[in-house]
């Protein structure tokens, strides 16, 4: 961990205590993946931990201020998805590469944070400001790399110029977005990871280029 840590009442916290709010927030992680949200409490987060609650409070006011810390944590990580997309070329093979890269890319971000991407996505469906600027903060930066990419094919005659860069740029990323959080609902449709990954490449490449790809 880099950078300042303090604690709730605004002290420095050395470098035992930064060791001891990460474990915090990793036990907290944990926890979410096989429990409901809502029914996470301070004193088991704390018992995982190996600590007790007034350590918890020291670093977190509550449950769902340690929830905000490892989603923010979570979305510096998931904006440089956008490294997917900047600089890519989308002619010819290329533009499969990057296709098939985008999704792989994706699905893994959500695999990994399938647990906290949940909480935040049930915090932005119940309209808390926080978790959607979280959420946003993943995705935004995606769809303007996509759309700004589609400008220049725009520019270059290789798109049709009817076409909204930013909304085919926003729908591609929430197709990739809902397709992620969804990947366990596949396969109870008898749909493997392998084949998913190639038809949802072949969808973000038409929706990139128009045209079907070059393998």
């Amino acid at each position: 961990m880099t950078g300042q840590v303090r604690t709730v009442d605004g002290r420095v916290a050395g470098r035992r205590g930064q060791a001891t709010r990460q474990k915090l927030l990793d036990c907290l992680s944990e926890m979410l993946s096989t429990s409901p949200y809502r029914d996470v409490k301070v004193i088991d987060v704390a018992r995982k931990a190996g600590t007790s609650p007034a350590t918890f409070y020291q670093y977190f006011p509550d449950v769902e201020g340690a929830v905000l810390e490892i989603a923010e944590q979570m979305a510096a990580e998931g904006a440089q998805l956008t490294a997917l997309v900047e600089g890519r070329s989308w002619a010819g093979k290329s533009g499969w590469q990057a296709a098939e890269e985008l999704v792989d890319g994706f699905l893994d971000f959500w695999r990994r944070n399938d647990a906290i991407l949940r909480v935040v996505d049930l915090g932005a469906a119940e309209g808390d400001k926080r978790f959607y600027k979280i959420r946003m903060k993943i995705l935004n930066s995606v769809t303007n790399s996509l759309s700004a990419s589609m400008q220049e094919l725009q520019a270059k005659g290789r798109l049709d110029k009817d076409l909204s860069p930013a909304a085919m740029a926003g729908s591609i990323v929430a197709m990739l977005a809902a397709v992620a959080s969804h990947q366990k609902g596949f396969q109870t449709w008898g749909v493997k990871q392998a084949e998913l990954k190639p038809n949802l490449a072949l969808l973000v490449h038409l929706g990139m280029t128009g045209k079907k790809p070059s393998k």
